[in-house]
């Protein structure tokens, strides 16, 4: 048995961040059911949820120097799924049959896609200026539709800490989007 499968996460991540592919190996085989489980839930596809999921730990490995929490990895994991689910929804063509659709009524206009990509633009932005801590806490909440208790125990942190952390950021983006109000 590996010696690595007993080390935690944060050494794990820390030695992976110094290039040690065996360390980076046991993070992906502890946490990927979770973030699979994750991505699928984002973006309701297990197909895509892989994907994504590939994807995501193709940047973690190239990015795992600029990881300043080691013993966070995972929820640093999880935002970067987040992002690349976030993306992939973005790019999504809607699909359905052409008889069932009102071409009119479900199209927007020229005007509304600009707005609407501006709006989610912006929100990235925002999203990417909050402290890791705020962003992942609002991701689980506001995209993955987790309850307070959920996140609490995903993090290591109390409900309270979540609510805090959740309502500053909310006031972050609130502040940040009024112009699109």
């Amino acid at each position: 048995m590996d010696t690595l499968t007993r080390v935690e996460d944060g050494v794990l991540a820390a030695r992976a961040a110094d290039g040690d592919e065996r360390a980076f190996a046991v993070l992906v085989r502890r946490h990927s059911g979770y973030l699979i489980g994750f991505a699928t839930r984002l973006l309701r596809s297990r197909a895509d949820a892989d994907d994504c999921v590939q994807e995501a730990l193709i940047i973690a490995w190239r990015r795992l120097p600029e990881l300043r929490e080691p013993d966070r990895v995972r929820s640093w994991l999880s935002t970067i799924v987040a992002r690349k689910a976030t993306d992939r929804l973005r790019s999504a063509a809607p699909t359905a049959p052409i008889e069932d659709t009102e071409p009119e009524a479900l199209q927007p206009t020229p005007d509304e896609s600009a707005v609407a990509s501006s709006q989610l633009d912006m929100l990235r932005r925002v999203l990417d200026e909050l402290p890791v801590e705020q962003r992942t806490t609002w991701l689980l909440r506001e995209v993955s539709g987790y309850g307070y208790d959920e996140i609490a125990r995903e993090l290591g942190v109390s409900a309270t800490a979540v609510r805090g952390r959740l309502a500053r950021a909310r006031a972050t983006i609130y502040d940040r989007m009024k112009e699109w109000r």
